[in-house]
């Protein structure tokens, strides 16, 4: 744990400390810091103790799992406190009612989703750069599983995990959970010769959304590789438009022609150009917004 990285963020202006737990590739934020911001209480040390050791007595996990590090105090001096990541703390906040857990679970979402973008971007652009990338397997469910636990190990729990329960977005839902193994290894002997086969691979596999988030991210980065092994080419995502773009991939349902033809006009032959590549990345991280990851 470093203990110089420390990030204080304000919620009406109250600070909440956290830390990166380089180890655990998660960040930790001060369970007492959000319970006096909950709270408002002149004490907010005395009122966890009193909440941590009645969830304890019913067995809680969540308090078990708190982490105890130090963080650097209103004195300036590194003081040892309970710290917890982003999961535990909305679990946390349901055992501490009243009318700001709403609107701060809101913005501690949002805070929490910003952070998780900037960190995966990072680990995009390092799956590159480190040349780990090369150890992937192309086109096959293995491999965009692959992508996935590297882009968001240490950010999600199930990183790299298939989803086990439904999920839908705008009325459309997404591949059945108890069917998704084998929908997934139906789509991995897919052809992936010519340009129309491989993007139509990439549209099931879309359809499919094996994971409860960041499956755009990954297949993005899944479909190019398979460009890059079949015919020598990848998309310079900065030549496609976002909105058009989330449009076409919403319409593919009912066909692939306006993704298709979409994304040939973004292909390029300079596969190993390093500006186009992590370009490609940040661009590819703007079409995500809060409620949409396709």
């Amino acid at each position: 744990m470093n203990e110089n990285n420390g990030i204080v963020r304000i919620f009406d202006d109250r600070e909440i400390r956290s830390v990166w737990d380089e180890a655990g590739q998660r960040r930790l934020y001060s369970v007492v810091d959000i319970v006096g911001v909950l709270t408002e209480s002149e004490s907010p040390a005395a009122y966890w103790r009193v909440l941590k050791k009645r969830l304890k007595d019913e067995g809680n996990e969540t308090v078990t799992n708190c982490n105890a590090l130090k963080m650097r105090s209103p004195d300036g001096k590194m003081r040892v406190t309970d710290a917890a990541d982003t999961e535990q703390i909305l679990q946390l906040i349901q055992f501490i009612p009243g009318k700001r857990a709403e609107p701060f679970k809101r913005w501690f979402s949002e805070n929490a989703r910003s952070t998780v973008d900037e960190l995966s971007m990072q680990k995009a652009k390092q799956l590159f750069d480190t040349g780990a990338i090369h150890k992937i397997e192309t086109g096959t469910a293995n491999g965009l599983i692959q992508i996935h636990k590297y882009l968001f190990g240490g950010l999600y729990t199930f990183a790299g995990r298939i989803r086990d329960r439904n999920i839908s977005k705008g009325g459309s839902k997404f591949a059945d959970a108890l069917y998704l193994h084998d929908t997934m290894k139906k789509i991995e002997k897919m052809p992936e010769t010519t340009y129309e086969e491989i993007i139509a691979k990439y549209i099931e596999m879309n359809a499919a959304h094996p994971f409860m988030e960041g499956n755009g991210r990954s297949a993005r980065i899944w479909l190019d590789q398979i460009l890059k092994k079949n015919i020598k080419k990848c998309v310079d995502w900065r030549m496609v438009d976002k909105h058009d773009y989330l449009s076409a991939m919403r319409r593919s349902v009912l066909g692939d022609t306006g993704i298709r033809e979409l994304l040939r006009g973004a292909l390029t032959d300079r596969i190993d150009d390093r500006e186009i590549l992590m370009k490609g990345i940040e661009h590819s991280y703007y079409y995500e917004e809060p409620d949409d990851d396709i």
